[in-house]
């Protein structure tokens, strides 16, 4: 029997409790991401600037697992990123506002989200 997680109006199936803790997590992101304020616009640089790196890094065709193992190697390379995307903004350097909301919206597309 397949199991089930739900998130944004899609369904992940098999999805592993790692995964179901980082699809929480990036949904949570999400939310941070688009609440308003002086960083913003910084914010959502950084979100462009890590779906160029996920996209370097994972390419176009990739499982949820993927996501999660790539998203375990971000310490690696984020804060340096969103350094250099928006120096002048340390409020963007947020990973919990900026990384998993990139994280988030590439869930959407993994191979094993299905439509509800």
């Amino acid at each position: 029997m397949a199991r089930h997680v739900l998130r944004g109006g899609r369904r992940v199936r098999g999805a592993t409790p790692a995964e179901a803790t980082a699809l929480m997590e990036w949904d949570a992101g999400e939310k941070c991401r688009d609440e308003p304020g002086p960083a913003r616009d910084a914010r959502l640089k950084v979100v462009a600037a890590v779906d160029d790196e996920l996209r370097r890094r994972i390419g176009a065709t990739y499982a949820l697992a993927d996501l999660v193992r790539a998203y375990g190697e971000s310490s690696r390379w984020f804060l340096e990123l969103a350094q250099r995307v928006a120096p002048a903004t340390p409020a963007a350097w947020d990973s919990a506002a900026t990384l998993d909301a990139a994280f988030a919206r590439w869930a959407r597309n993994a191979s094993d989200a299905v439509a509800r």
